[in-house]
């Protein structure tokens, strides 16, 4: 099964998350089909949040793709965050 997840970065707690699409059954940090954004717990100022490519998620959700929990909330977030902007 394909899955919409996160997969950890950074350094020591200085965590950054990639989000990817992937196998449900490779390792959190393996290798991945396609790199959907990002999600950056600790940016501070004018650094980004939150970097999602809307219309590939939408594709690989299309194709059957499923998401983790936190990544489900992550784009709800982004929903919100796009709705108020405009």
């Amino acid at each position: 099964m394909v899955t919409i997840r996160m997969a950890r970065g950074g350094s020591k707690k200085r965590p950054f998350y990639n989000i990817v699409v992937t196998d449900s059954r490779k390792p959190r940090d393996s290798g991945y089909i396609e790199r959907l954004g990002y999600f950056n717990p600790g940016a501070r100022g004018q650094e980004v949040r939150l970097h999602l490519e809307d219309e590939r998620v939408a594709h690989w959700v299309s194709q059957g793709a499923q998401t983790s929990q936190r990544v489900t909330t992550l784009l709800k977030e982004a929903a919100k965050a796009a709705a108020t902007a405009a």
